[in-house]
């Protein structure tokens, strides 16, 4: 596979998590497992092919996606398809930075994966009928910054506190929020709500789902863990609540997980129909 990274400009940076280009996948697996990271996404397809998402329990198709759709902020894992010789271009999100981009409160897209014409104008489909002619990947990133660009709304972005309580809590995903919140210079409803707006999700969700990516990088790559050292450095309360947070956001129990060997591959995607 072709992965290439790409830096935005300095303007619109402190918004955007990341903007990639692939080309060339072949992976040994159709269904692939996502667990949430607290981002908004804008996924192209440039090669054609029909995506899926699946009911996470029968894993049958419930929805299709094609040509450019957008990804809301997620609450547990979802599922979705792999394709091979695939070619696909991402904009991902800071978790408070899609709102002066698509215009639309991040509250808004909770849950959601929606074809792109739904959240805004015909604009995210020209671009992704522009990136295809374009062939060189370069021309396609410079393509996709022109268009932030063009969308960026100023007025639109959240206040200077929100991504500083965001970026204190990434930092320490295990126990500060409480400390945080008590040191956010307005009341704690109106950090709620403008939690709600900017990210889609409570101080306290998104707290969980940081501290359930923290636990799956100190696991990663390790031939053993011990569970019950990994539930106390990452502050749950007892294992049964452990248990339960580890199911919910990854659909599996921790040891089914190890002996899937999950925690040597990618930490946020597991393959659900791997080739033998």
């Amino acid at each position: 596979m072709i992965f290439t990274p790409y830096q935005p400009s300095e303007r619109i940076a402190p918004y955007i998590e990341a903007i990639f280009h692939y080309k060339d996948f072949v992976p040994d697996h159709s269904i692939e497992r996502v667990v949430p990271t607290g981002h908004v996404f804008i996924i192209f397809e440039l090669d054609g092919f029909e995506r899926h998402t699946f009911d996470n329990q029968t894993l049958k198709p419930n929805a299709t996606y094609t040509r450019a759709w957008v990804c809301g902020m997620h609450r547990n894992h979802i599922s979705i398809s792999a394709h091979e010789n695939s070619e696909m271009f991402v904009i991902q999100f800071k978790p408070h930075g899609s709102y002066p981009f698509l215009h639309v409160t991040a509250d808004m897209l909770n849950e959601l994966i929606v074809p792109a014409h739904e959240v805004m104008d015909e604009s995210l489909y020209e671009l992704r009928d522009a990136m295809i002619q374009a062939e060189d990947t370069a021309d396609k990133f410079a393509l996709a910054e022109q268009w932030l660009l063009g969308r960026f709304d100023e007025e639109k972005l959240p206040p200077s506190e929100i991504p500083e309580f965001i970026a204190k809590l990434q930092a320490e995903p295990v126990d500060s929020l409480n400390a945080l919140i008590e040191a956010y210079p307005a009341s704690q409803k109106s950090l709620i709500d403008q939690f709600k707006k900017y990210v889609g999700l409570t101080p306290k969700y998104y707290q969980r789902i940081l501290r359930f990516n923290d636990l799956l990088k100190r696991i990663q790559n390790k031939d053993r863990v011990s569970w019950s050292d990994i539930a106390y450095e990452c502050g749950y309360f007892d294992q049964s609540h452990f248990i339960k947070e580890f199911r919910h956001f990854s659909g599996f129990n921790p040891g089914e997980y190890i002996c899937r060997d999950y925690n040597k591959e990618e930490p946020n995607f597991f393959p659900l129909d791997r080739q033998q």
